[in-house]
Formats: C-alpha cells, structure tokens, sequence
C-alpha cells in the first residue's frame, strides 16, 4: 500500500508534535512536511517542481498566525496548480459560518482537533475514506 502524503499546518507546537506522532503509527499516511502558517504553506507548495512530490492532503488549522486557515484555503482553491488537492480544516472550535466559509471554499472536511489516540485514529479513517471517493 502506497502511503498517502499529508502537509500539516498548525502553529501550535504541542499540537503538531502530537499530529506527527500519532502519523507514525499509521499505515496510510506518512507526513511529507510541517509549516506554522498558511504563508509557510503556500511558499512550500510553490517551490515544488511541475514533476515534483505534491501532497495528497493537505490538513490547515485554523487559527494560525499570518495567514489563517480558511484564507490560505481560500488561496489554494484559487491557483490551478494547487486546487485539485484535498484540503481538510482542522481546528480547535468549530461553528456554522466558520464551516459554511470553508465548505464554500471547497475544503474537504472541517474537522474538531481530536483530544486523544483514539480520536486521531477516528479523523484519519474518515479522512482516509473521503480522500478515495
């Protein structure tokens, strides 16, 4: 099985090392890079050659500094050489019009930052399913 490449985004220290360490017990996904912010994101993708190894996800918190998560979705979706990649939203609180804008957007999924082991294990299943339909 071919592991799918995710680029994480979050600011937070605590909660990527916890992000990246529950990766490593999985199968399916591997982590191809980490950024703290959605500039660092866009500055990664656009050095990435045609032929290049792409993400096949992209996971964004929210609530990061410079460029939050749904502006740099907003972004992504907008140049052609990245909106074909599945962007999930990930962040600590979630409301109606925070995922109404992201939806509209054209994010994959808006998801609630899980607290556990087991929580990550249920949001990466369901990502994995959404990423294959």
């Amino acid at each position: 099985m071919t592991k799918k490449k995710i680029l994480l985004a979050e600011d937070d220290e605590d909660d990527r090392l916890l992000f990246c360490n529950f990766l490593k017990d999985r199968d399916d996904f591997v982590l191809l890079h980490t950024c703290e912010n959605g500039t660092e994101v866009l500055d990664y993708l656009n050095s990435i050659p045609e032929n290049g190894e792409f993400p096949e996800l992209i996971v964004l918190d929210q609530n990061m500094p410079k460029m939050n998560g749904s502006q740099t979705l907003q972004l992504l979706k907008n140049i052609p050489r990245f909106s074909k990649i599945p962007v999930a939203m990930y962040t600590t609180y979630t409301d109606k019009r925070l995922m109404d804008e992201c939806y509209l957007a054209g994010a994959l999924t808006v998801v609630t930052k899980p607290i556990s082991h087991k929580g990550y294990h249920h949001m990466m299943n369901d990502l994995n399913q959404l990423i294959r339909n």
